[in-house]
């Protein structure tokens, strides 16, 4: 392996390449067709997108990185920086507007001492907004990881957050 490739934003990023090649050998057969999965498959395991994975990533599937980057960051779903261990996606559409959602985000902020799009310190929480989860009669609704935490009122928020230690 290149030590050139071993370079990443994160100093903290260790890949494990065994773990890669299970990725795109065994489960995708190095099939470039796949991209997309195998970006979802690297992003369960390191819970975002870092830099060498995706290095190495392009030369098993002979796809230029830049390609690979430009899918990373076309969807939203992908995330080239470090995430928390928990992701709050906070629905800021207009169902939850109108019942408050904006006082909870703020809230959110306030508790976790971050912003929108930011992680905490100690990597156990992102924060980011969304437009709509789908759950219109319920808000205003905060998804944690996979929970959902319908009619959130904001004296509520540190009790929900304090469950994801």
């Amino acid at each position: 392996m290149n030590k050139a490739m071993d370079q990443s934003n994160d100093p903290s990023a260790q890949i494990d390449y065994k773990a890669l090649d299970t990725i795109i050998e065994k489960e995708f057969t190095n099939d470039k067709e796949n991209l997309i999965m195998m970006l979802q498959a690297i992003q369960r395991t390191y819970n975002y997108l870092p830099r060498p994975a995706l290095d190495y990533l392009a030369l098993k599937i002979d796809v230029p990185y830049s390609k690979i980057y430009g899918v990373a960051t076309f969807y939203s779903t992908f995330s080239l920086e470090p995430r928390g261990r928990n992701i709050i996606s906070i629905c800021l559409g207009t169902a939850c507007h109108v019942r408050g959602a904006e006082r909870v985000h703020e809230r959110i902020e306030e508790e976790l001492g971050i912003g929108d799009g930011q992680t905490t310190e100690d990597k156990r929480f992102t924060l980011e907004s969304v437009r709509c989860i789908g759950c219109c009669s319920l808000g205003p609704v905060v998804k944690i990881n996979e929970d959902m935490h319908a009619r959130l009122p904001t004296d509520q928020v540190g009790k929900v957050l304090a469950q994801y230690e």
